[in-house]
């Protein structure tokens, strides 16, 4: 979860600041356009943040989060994120729940 939260902060630094970093990554790039729901990701990410006692103190400027509110555009689509989770073994909750 950390991990991620640092990640989106480096794409929506790329994509508002113009940074080089990244800039070319898959996942920077399929987030172009889609500020909205980036600042929204952000924000669920916070919520489980603090859920697990994590106090979070790098808040995004929401003047920024311009575009598209909805992001659906994947690297792999989400069946085969299944796949690829089960193909690890993986005890997933998401995995039991769906065939």
């Amino acid at each position: 979860m950390l991990g991620e939260h640092r990640e989106l902060h480096c794409i929506w630094v790329v994509l508002t600041q113009g940074k080089k970093g990244y800039s070319r990554h898959p996942e920077t790039l399929r987030w172009r356009g889609c500020l909205k729901a980036l600042y929204s990701r952000h924000a669920e990410q916070v919520s489980e943040m603090e859920r697990r006692g994590y106090c979070h103190k790098s808040p995004l400027n929401r003047r920024m989060a311009t575009g598209r509110a909805i992001q659906d555009k994947y690297i792999d689509t989400p069946r085969k994120q299944l796949k690829l989770l089960a193909a690890k073994k993986c005890e997933c909750k998401v995995l039991r729940s769906r065939p």
